[in-house]
């Protein structure tokens, strides 16, 4: 088998619009027993509306009104600022309205990491540098993982594992796809990784 030939998959696998959604799925996984199933559908549905269903339709939108001519990809700099800036929104509205730190304190310190690394993100973007949003989704998620498993003492050693292989694959299609430079791989990591970790201080 060619690994060539199978990188991408992991680019739209791991495309950052479906890590909130896995996310919360491993999240009511673990927790399950602490909810009843109404509560666990309702924060899932509200959580793929406004991360998948929301993001995916302003897309098109603004593929309609000629403000994205790239893949959903977005491979252009100009072009991430609006669904960077929607995203961002969403994430604040899930915070504020979807979330609480009494009841699912995990998700809700997720999101706010994740709020963070969007806003940062754009801030970089202001100085026309392109952080791989790719490298931040999956490299958040997977402290999210090992925050849940130090949080609640289990060892999810090869979830974890398979997740930092995941971390090099995605890296790897990223490259191979031409999407962006080692540095940019790097940077996106580092944006995914530190507010997941400082915000570990307020849950773990």
């Amino acid at each position: 088998m060619d690994l060539k030939k199978i990188l991408p998959f992991f680019s739209y696998l791991f495309h950052p619009l479906f890590i909130s959604v896995y996310a919360a799925l491993f999240y009511f996984f673990v927790t399950k027993a602490f909810f009843y199933p109404y509560e666990i559908f309702l924060i899932l549905f509200q959580i793929a509306i406004l991360t998948v269903f929301l993001p995916i339709s302003m897309y098109f939108l603004l593929k309609s009104l000629g403000l994205a001519r790239s893949t959903i990809m977005l491979h252009e700099k100009k072009e991430r600022r609006l669904p960077l800036a929607f995203q961002a929104m969403f994430y604040l509205v899930l915070i504020q309205h979807s979330f609480s730190t009494a009841v699912v304190p995990e998700l809700y310190y997720f999101f706010l990491g994740a709020l963070i690394s969007t806003l940062i993100t754009l801030l970089l973007i202001v100085f026309h540098f392109k952080a791989s949003i790719h490298m931040i989704g999956i490299t958040g998620m997977t402290l999210f993982i090992v925050g849940i498993s130090l949080h609640y003492g289990i060892p999810f050693v090869s979830l974890i594992a398979f997740f930092i292989i995941s971390i090099g694959l995605v890296a790897s299609s990223r490259l191979y796809m031409q999407a962006h430079s080692m540095r940019e791989l790097l940077v996106g990591i580092i944006v995914g990784a530190i507010p997941q970790i400082g915000l570990w201080y307020f849950w773990l």
